[in-house]
């Protein structure tokens, strides 16, 4: 095995026009009618026949794993490094959430239509859940954009169909079962894309699922489960953390520290954290920015979250209004180029800011986001800002049994195609796709071998690990 990735070709994923969103440099120009589109997509099968979507094998120059692991490390505070190890080896669905780089450039070198609207880039099953919309509903929808960018539908749907077999797996689900959780989501996704797809830009860009309609459709076990997950979502929400992180020190409200996910910063960092908050502030609509200067910045903190992100800077801020119950908690995280970028354009920059690109590739992909969602620096490091409490919630997959994963990984791949419809190539996709399933059954394929490959590369990590190659905190 090499140890480093191979050189991507820019030019091996050529962006195809823009497809269902005509030009949105000017309003006079006509874009290419619907029917076209979705003939141009249909025409595609010719040049990647969709059998070939069951393609997987390594290949021999497949780069080693856990050496892209270790260079996806570079840049992360060493003193973290090792918890991010215990949570991949913990299990191969550990592995898979901790290594998007790896899969990265496994399916970059697939078989692929050349369609690339904005992708999720980290889409396994783990990154759908709950929050709060702005009128504080509770909605459902893809939660994670640290590597949104423009790249292939395919890639998207690679990673999740992968997901929904390691996870089924490691529930204890049967591989026949397994298959019929791929089957059923990539069949949602197929249905969700055409429906979407013959409907006008403008109405489809309001296409969401709140909580009580995914009740309302949900049966038997997933329907118990979205009903328990959602009542504890509900109740994660800023003043509810209060008693859970913070304390009261000398008259005033500080946030608790508990090394090591959770630790106090040196107070020229804390300092340089306020500054970049206020920097912040003019990312925001007018109305939000007016409602976060009615508040003000008591404490921060570094707090660990997730298994890909650990490692990476991410912080904790505490505001109060003007009483000591009225608080919001905000999320700092680092911002660094997504996975997929060099395999889309190689080494140029598209993006100049990173934590400008997810929060605005995340209101790409989602209905409704949170209002909160902005972008800053601090020395010399970019970051996203988001609500820390805000109803955020997921369905256990440990607590899922067979029949309630087929129903919901249906669930996630009508969320996934509702994604990718609102911003590029829906015609085109559903044209490819077609009406049959050719590509349900190809991506089954593929999950399953891309399983086998996910527990051999976690193999390959605990073996890394075991040897003194890697660090490692377990049960952290």
């Amino acid at each position: 095995m090499t140890s480093t990735a191979p050189e991507p070709d820019p030019t091996r994923h050529t962006v195809l026009p823009e497809a269902d969103s005509g030009s949105y440099r000017s309003l006079r120009r006509r874009p290419v009618t619907r029917a076209e589109r979705y003939a141009l997509g249909k025409s595609l099968r010719k040049r990647v026949k969709r059998r070939t979507l069951a393609d997987w094998a390594a290949p021999p120059d497949r780069p080693d794993p856990v050496r892209l692991i270790e260079l996806n490390h570079q840049g992360r505070l060493p003193s973290l490094i090792p918890i991010r190890v215990g949570r991949m080896i913990a299990s191969p669905y550990g592995f898979l959430r901790g290594s998007a780089v790896v899969m990265a450039d496994d399916v970059a070198h697939l078989p692929s239509t050349g369609i690339t609207p904005v992708v999720c880039g980290d889409s396994h099953l783990g990154n759908f859940g709950f929050y709060a919309s702005p009128e504080r509903d509770l909605v459902i929808d893809l939660n994670d954009f640290d590597e949104a960018h423009p790249g292939g539908w395919e890639w998207d749907l690679r990673r999740l169909v992968a997901s929904i077999w390691v996870a089924g797996r490691h529930n204890g689900t049967s591989e026949e079962d397994c298959g019929a959780a791929v089957h059923s989501c990539v069949t949602a996704y197929r249905l969700e894309l055409r429906r979407l797809a013959d409907e006008p830009l403008f109405s489809r860009s309001f296409t969401r699922l709140d909580v009580d309609r995914l009740a309302g459709q949900a049966a038997g076990p997933l329907a118990d489960q979205v009903q328990r997950s959602a009542k504890r979502a509900r109740n994660r929400t800023s003043d509810r953390a209060l008693p859970r992180f913070t304390k009261e020190i000398d008259g005033q409200r500080r946030i608790v520290e508990e090394a090591p996910l959770i630790t106090r910063l040196p107070q020229r960092e804390a300092d340089a954290l306020a500054v970049a908050l206020d920097d912040y502030l003019p990312t925001l609509s007018t109305h939000w920015r007016r409602v976060l200067g009615g508040y003000t910045l008591l404490d921060v903190a570094q707090k660990v979250v997730g298994v890909g992100s650990v490692g990476l800077r991410a912080y904790v801020a505490l505001l109060e209004g003007s009483s000591s119950e009225d608080v919001v908690f905000l999320q700092l995280k680092q911002a660094r180029r997504s996975v997929l970028a060099r395999y889309v354009h190689g080494e140029s920059a598209w993006h100049a800011h990173q934590g400008q690109r997810v929060v605005e590739y995340q209101q790409a992909l989602q209905t409704v986001s949170d209002p909160l969602l902005g972008w800053t620096t601090m020395g010399g490091v970019q970051f996203y800002v988001r609500q820390f409490r805000n109803m955020k919630g997921t369905i256990p997959l440990d607590a899922m049994d067979s029949t309630a994963l087929i129903d919901y990984t249906a669930v996630v791949g009508q969320l996934l195609a509702k994604g990718h419809a609102r911003t590029s190539g829906a015609s085109m996709i559903a044209g490819y796709l077609g009406r049959s399933d050719r590509v349900a059954d190809a991506l089954s394929a593929f999950a399953r071998r891309y399983a086998d490959q996910t527990e051999a590369d976690h193999a390959a990590l605990v073996t890394a690990v075991d040897s003194g190659r890697l660090p490692v905190e377990r049960g952290v």
